[in-house]
This record gives structure tokens, sequence and C-alpha cells, in this order.
């Protein structure tokens, strides 16, 4: 049973750089939570000041209710998976699984048991004493995790740990992954990944990280369906959600925007007349866009400037205005010949995002 609760907590180096600021998260007992972010956010500096691998500069960590601190990361019950496997080239898998409990001096017989315990969840039965050269990619990366599992940690600690796989191995170790998670539902576990697949899937719930602190917590569907801003809208998704500037041209329990440079958009966000001739951005996901049928209202009417065919769909891209983001439409199935087409989309109101100033407006 382990629950964490960051209070305030903060990183700064050299007493000038800050990194991370007022980090305020409550993760609970069995929970796996991921880490996001954009590359220099600070997600895995976060995860090392949980492990106790870098220095809490304000605020602090609780492990269940025992403020950490100052408590060596040999002390704090976590274990924590690399993204490189670290394993020792001259050492067997049992061997490589079992060190750690050896420098515990625990006893053959309990090293033995957690040994072919974490072999049998994580399927390494059969190369118990192979060498490490003799594995593929995902098998080490199961035998780092299985290290971890040895140590019956309070929290287990992943970061990018599947970065080295190939595309293949990827998806494979993703899916024992979440099996593992599911073998064991009382162990919490924090994970870090610039991937968004892997968050979206594994997840219990998703901390977005940027701008040096917290921009959302919740669970995938949450961000996708709900993002409290227009970062964490466009961040989750791939591709990016599309943002389009407009003024507001009709109020009530639905919104009509003007969208600049193209067509007329409807939401479900509620608003004022006060709100009357408000600037807005609209954001429409990529694969909520779909072609307006003759004499139906349209969002935007573009010129295709790119089509790329995927099979299942087929990703349309756009002209946009210079320095500014391609819109992106996601269609499903295959469409031929549009390229250098002008196509006229539109979307559902309930699929229309509204944003004023950054953030988000609700429903």
């Amino acid at each position: 049973m382990a629950d964490l609760k960051l209070t305030g907590v903060g990183k700064t180096y050299g007493g000038k750089v800050e990194v991370l600021k007022n980090i305020d998260l409550d993760i609970k007992t069995g929970e796996l939570i991921v880490f996001v972010g954009p590359s220099g956010c600070g997600k895995s500096t976060l995860l090392r000041m949980i492990a106790g691998l870098e220095k809490i500069t304000s605020g602090t960590l609780e492990i269940d209710g025992l403020v950490v601190n100052d408590i060596p990361p040999s002390e704090r019950g976590i274990a924590m998976v690399f993204q490189s496997y670290a394993l020792y080239p001259h050492m067997t898998v049992y061997d490589n699984m079992s060190f750690a409990l050896k420098i515990a001096k625990k006893s053959k017989d309990e090293i033995d048991a957690s040994v072919r315990r974490a072999a049998k969840i994580l399927q390494l039965d059969p190369l118990l004493d192979r060498l490490p050269k003799e594995l593929s990619g995902g098998q080490r990366q199961r035998v780092a995790i299985g290290r971890a599992i040895v140590r019956d940690p309070k929290v287990y600690l992943f970061d990018e740990p599947l970065s080295n796989l190939d595309a293949a191995l990827r998806v494979a170790t993703r899916i024992e992954i979440a099996q593992l998670k599911e073998s064991m539902p009382d162990s919490t576990m924090i994970y870090v990944t610039h991937d968004q697949v892997e968050a979206m899937t594994l997840a219990d719930k998703i901390v977005v990280l940027a701008n040096k602190g917290i921009a959302q917590v919740g669970s995938p569907l949450e961000l996708y369906e709900t993002p409290d801003n227009e970062f964490v809208a466009q961040f989750i998704g791939s591709p990016s959600m599309n943002l389009l500037p407009g003024k507001v041209e009709a109020t009530g329990a639905e919104t009509t925007v003007n969208v600049t440079g193209h067509g007329m958009a409807r939401s479900n966000v509620p608003t004022q007349e006060a709100d009357k001739g408000r600037a807005v951005n609209i954001g429409i996901r990529p694969e909520d866009f779909r072609i307006a049928q003759d004499g139906e209202n349209y969002i935007i009417e573009a010129t295709v400037d790119y089509v790329e065919r995927l099979g299942e769909v087929t990703l349309l891209y756009f002209v946009a205005e210079e320095g500014a983001e391609p819109l992106i439409a996601k269609l499903p199935g295959i469409h031929k010949d549009l390229r250098g087409n002008t196509v006229r989309l539109t979307a559902e109101a309930e699929k229309v995002h509204m944003f004023s100033n950054g953030q988000t407006m609700r429903t």
C-alpha cells in the first residue's frame, strides 16, 4: 500500500535555474500515473525527485503520510526501471534479478521464491539461465522490470522504459506492462513517457507537465474530451487538434462562431449576450472533421495541399497562412484524387471546442 502526496514541490539548480515549481499531486494506492509533456518540461526530473535521485528544492513529498525529503533512495520503498536496461552482462537473468536481494542479505530460499515469482509474472521462466546478450530487447526490458518486482517495493517508477525498442517490440512490451499492472492491482506505478499511445493506453491518470508546472491531471479520456486549455488540447491526440480563430456571432445554449477566412462553426458551449463579438479560438480534432454535404453549413473551405493514405484512414493537409500550422482532417477509409481540390469540412456541434485567452470555455 502506498499513497504519494506532493505539496508545493519545486526544483531549482544553482539557486537560479527553476525547472519545476508548485507541484501539487495526490497519487493513490494502485494507480498507474503517467507523466507526459514536451522535452525539457521536467517529467524525468520529477520522477527522479520521487526516487530520491534528485534533491527536492522546495515543498514536501510524502509516502504513506511520511515526509521522505531527506530519506535516502534505498529506504523509500521504491524501485526504478530506467530507459537503459542496465543489466550486468556477465550475469544470468536469474543472477541479475536476484542481485539486489543478495546485497540485502536475504535468505537463499527467500531469494529463489522472489525471483521465480517475478519470472512467472513476466514469462521469463525459460530464460533464467541465459545471459543478457542472448536476449531480445523486449526480453531484456522484462528482466529489468523483474529486477524491480523482486524487491516488492511500495512504488514502481518507469523512466521511458520502451524508448529503446523498435515499434513492434514497443507494442508487445506495452501490453505486457498493462498485464503486469492488472496482476498487481495494489501496486502504485508512475510512468514517464513522451509517447501518447503509451500514456493513453496505460494510464489511470495522466499528468501533463508544462511551463514548470502541471497543466492538467485527469483520465486519458478526460484530457482528450475536455482539455482545460489549448496546450493540453493540442498536446493530447495525434495529429494535434486544429485551432481556428474567429468571433462569436450568435449566443445562447448553442454558440455560432464566424471562423476567420472560412465559414461558420456551431458549438454546444453556451454563451451570454455579452460574449457576442468576442474573439475566440475554436478547436476541432482532425478525426472529428467530415466532408460537408452540398448545401450544408461548412466550417472551413480550403485547398488540399497534401494527402496521406494510410488505408484505414486518410489524412488531408490544407494550405495554411504563412507561419501557421497546417489544418489536418482525418477521414475514415480511402479517399482518392483530393490533392489540389477545394473541399468544405464541417463537424458536429458537440465536437467543437471553444477557447478564450488560451483557456477552455465549458459546456
